[in-house]
């Protein structure tokens, strides 16, 4: 049997690369351009908001669901509507809280705050989830670890779509309307989440909506970017796009001279 500390180290790995993976592409692409202490600050928050959290919904979710599904006398004691509700509305609350900061406020970063913040809350909760499945005798299976490996890449994507959107929503002065969605989303993700743990087959149902909803991330971290940088970034694309345009010509250019000869 695996010591407890070998799993803790396993999970707490495996959400790091989701984490540092859910970073790359959205938050590197404007890098420079948006508050990045600010969104750092937000990681850490978002590490003790997501352990709380995690714990709360590993407690008060999981383990009465995971009761339910190894055993076998009929009673049900999975999830409760109400404490799902609960566990995603004190999650949603406290995001709200951490992204009406007069410090996220006032620069208009509450899309990249929220992005960063999310990743942190998706990481704990994938780390605390991976926990209870490296417990799990066919684990180590190749489709048992492909099942962690995807919740530790979509957990932390999905919760930073979430927030990220949540943010935006504030942004544009939808304040509750921003916790409820959040809060309908973050329940939603977590009961996917829990299925695929058992269910493999719940992915083909997750995996379209991180998809779809990724490409509208890049438009809401662009709202945290200020105007004077949004015209720095248009020029430094444009000069991108010039530097890149010539190489590509002489590249085709030399690839007809050598069909010539």
């Amino acid at each position: 049997m695996v010591s407890e500390l070998v799993l803790f180290q396993l999970s707490s790995f495996f959400a790091l690369i989701g984490m540092t993976l859910g970073w790359r592409g959205v938050m590197t692409k404007f890098a420079g351009f948006y508050d990045l202490p600010t969104a750092w600050s937000q990681v850490f928050w978002g590490i003790v908001l997501g352990g709380v959290y995690a714990v709360m919904a590993d407690g008060l979710l999981f383990q009465p669901y995971y009761t339910t599904v190894v055993t076998d006398d009929g009673v049900y004691t999975g999830l409760n509507i109400f404490s799902l509700m609960g566990v995603a509305v004190f999650a949603s609350v406290f995001s709200h809280l951490l992204l009406r900061r007069k410090r996220v406020r006032s620069g208009g970063s509450q899309p990249s705050s929220g992005w960063a913040l999310g990743l942190a809350i998706g990481g704990m909760t994938a780390m605390v989830l991976m926990f209870r499945m490296f417990e799990f005798e066919d684990i180590f299976s190749p489709r048992g670890l492909l099942n962690v490996l995807l919740i530790s890449l979509v957990a932390p994507r999905a919760e930073a779509l979430i927030t990220a959107r949540h943010g935006f929503m504030m942004l544009n002065g939808k304040r509750w309307g921003a916790v409820l969605r959040s809060a309908f989303w973050r329940a939603a993700l977590l009961v996917g989440l829990y299925f695929v743990v058992f269910n493999m087959e719940g992915w083909l149902f997750i995996l379209p909506f991180v998809v779809l909803a990724n490409p509208y991330a890049e438009s809401w971290i662009w709202e945290s970017v200020p105007k004077e940088g949004r015209r720095r970034l248009r020029r430094l694309w444009a000069e991108q796009a010039r530097a890149a345009q010539p190489a590509s010509v002489h590249g085709e250019k030399h690839e007809s001279d050598t069909e010539q000869e």
